[in-house]
């Protein structure tokens, strides 16, 4: 069980990183299974994240993530819905790595709040492409099956960041990685493409 005010900082920043990732994908998912894993005496959370376990914020993040559990399964809608969260989803993991590192100091904790939000924007940024990649596809599946998807890997790598932090921090690792090379990919296909519609441009002129 996780101790945080012991825990050595290598643990601990795998622990955010996990938890950043997660709540890239779906914050109010992650919010809940932390203040659900700390009621029930799975993992004490730090005091300046104790707020999560209780009542009201845990019934307010089971709402919310039931609200976005069908929200983010309709074609086109969860784009926009996507798109807005990106101003609730980056923030909420650099305050939660902010407040898991009060015992600190400010430079660490500052760091910690900006590696959460780094870890959140790719998280959420390699899961809007993908939709974006996805949404224009006739059929309402594989969105579906997407959305499940993030739901319970954002819910998976909450449990494994507190009870297998290495583990954790690696499939984050790996995760990110993809999503840079998917990035890197997109942006050549896009370079290629517009490079080509010039050429056939310049032709007709």
């Amino acid at each position: 069980m996780l101790n945080w005010l012991q825990i050595p900082l290598p643990e601990l920043f795998a622990v955010l990183a996990a938890i950043a990732f997660a709540a890239g994908l779906n914050v109010y998912a992650t919010v809940a299974a932390l203040g659900l894993l700390a009621r029930f005496g799975h993992v004490p959370l730090p005091p300046a994240l104790q707020i999560l376990e209780t009542w009201p914020v845990i019934t307010i993040s089971v709402v919310l993530f039931a609200v976005e559990f069908f929200a983010d399964k309709i074609p086109a809608f969860d784009l926009v819905w996507s798109a807005l969260h990106t101003f609730v989803r980056v923030p909420a993991a650099a305050l939660l790595a902010y407040g898991a590192t009060r015992q600190l100091t400010p430079a660490q904790q500052l760091l910690a709040a900006l590696l959460g939000a780094a870890i959140a924007l790719a998280a959420h940024g390699g899961k809007t492409a993908v939709r974006a990649a996805v949404t224009p596809s006739p059929e309402p599946f594989s969105n579906i099956t997407l959305s499940l998807g993030e739901d319970v890997l954002a819910i998976s790598l909450t449990w494994l960041a507190t009870r297998h932090p290495y583990e954790g921090a690696v499939v984050v690792l790996i995760l990110v990685v993809i999503i840079i090379v998917l990035a890197r990919l997109v942006v050549r296909a896009l370079r290629a493409l517009f490079r080509g519609a010039e050429k056939e441009l310049a032709g007709v002129a």
